[in-house]
C-alpha cells in the first residue's frame, strides 16, 4: 500500500519520518510513504491518477481547503472546520476527507485549564482547526488577532459552524494592542508563518503557549514567552499527534506513539 504527503513546498516535511516509523513498528512491510510537490491547481489531477494501492494522503499548505472539493465525503469535523489535512482512500473510489490537525492541537494543549481564556494569532486553516480544538478543551473565551478583519471571513464561518463566538480583532500588527489582548490569557496559540510573530510580547507567566512552528526552534515569539514564564510547546507536538491520528485512519491500527516520537526527535536532531 502507498501513502504520501502533498503540499507546496513539501521537501522539508517530517511526515515521511513519522508515517514510515509507524509502518515499520506495526509490521506493515509492504507500505510506503513519500512526499510529492503539489499545488492547489494540481490536487484534483493528482488524486484522479491514483490507483487502488493508495491508502491515503496527508495534505499540508496550501491544500487544506481545496481538499474538500476533491473528496467524495467529508467528516463532520472537517466540514465544521472548513479544511481537511487528510484524505483516506479506498479502492480508488472513496475519498474521505478528515481533519486531524484538531487532534494535534488538542494533544499539544493537554493540561491547559478548561474554562480559561485563549488568544489565537492568525486566521488561516490552522487557526480554524484551533477553534475546534479549543471548543473540545472546554475553552470558550477566545480572542483571535488577525491582520485584517475584512479577510477573516473563512474564520468567522468556521466559528459559526462550530457554535463558538470568538472576538476577532485586527490588532495583530499593533504591538500595543497585541499585548493588551494577551494580558490575562491562559492559552495562546500562534498559527503564524515564520517571522510573523516576531516582536509580539505580553504573554503572561503561567500561560500555555503553542507555536505551531518547529524549525528553527525556538522562534523569537516562543523564546519571549518562555522568558516571561509561560509553558511553551513547539509545533512538533501538534505534528506528532496529527500524524498519529492519520496513521490510525489510514491503517485501521493503533499507532505506536512512542516509536513515532522517537523517530521524530531523531530526525529533528539530525537536521540540527
Amino acid at each position: 500500500m502507498r501513502a504520501a504527503v502533498l503540499g507546496s513546498p513539501v521537501a522539508h516535511s517530517l511526515s515521511p519520518v513519522l508515517h514510515s516509523s509507524a509502518y515499520a513498528a506495526l509490521g506493515l512491510d509492504g507500505w510506503h510513504y513519500d512526499a510529492h510537490e503539489c499545488d492547489e491547481a494540481g490536487l484534483a489531477r493528482f488524486v484522479d491518477g491514483l490507483g487502488p494501492e493508495w491508502a491515503g494522503l496527508s495534505l499540508t499548505m496550501p491544500l487544506k481547503r481545496v481538499a474538500l472539493d476533491v473528496a467524495t465525503d467529508v467528516s463532520p469535523l472537517a466540514t465544521a472546520v472548513g479544511a481537511a489535512n487528510t484524505l483516506v482512500l479506498a479502492g480508488g473510489r472513496r475519498r474521505h476527507a478528515d481533519n486531524t490537525d484538531v487532534a494535534g492541537v488538542v494533544e499539544a494543549l493537554r493540561g491547559a485549564p478548561p474554562g480559561g481564556r485563549a488568544v489565537v494569532l492568525g486566521a488561516g486553516g490552522t487557526a480554524q482547526a484551533t477553534l475546534a480544538a479549543l471548543r473540545e478543551l472546554g475553552i470558550g473565551d477566545i480572542t483571535v488577532l488577525v491582520r485584517s478583519t475584512a479577510r477573516a471571513g473563512e474564520l468567522r464561518a468556521t466559528a459559526d459552524r462550530l457554535g463558538v463566538a470568538p472576538t476577532i480583532t485586527d490588532g495583530l500588527l499593533d504591538p500595543a494592542r497585541a499585548r493588551a489582548a494577551l494580558a490575562g490569557s491562559d492559552v495562546v496559540v500562534s498559527t503564524l508563518p515564520r517571522g510573523a510573530a516576531d516582536g509580539i510580547t505580553g504573554v503572561p507567566p503561567g500561560a500555555v503557549v503553542l507555536d505551531v512552528l518547529y524549525a528553527p526552534w525556538p522562534t523569537a515569539f516562543a523564546a519571549a514567552a518562555e522568558a516571561a514564564g509561560a509553558r511553551v510547546v513547539s509545533g512538533l507536538e501538534m505534528l506528532l499527534h496529527q500524524a498519529v491520528a492519520q496513521v490510525e485512519l489510514m491503517t485501521g491500527l493503533t499507532p505506536p506513539v512512542a516509536v513515532m516520537r522517537d523517530a521524530l526527535d531523531a530526525a529533528v536532531a539530525a537536521r540540527a
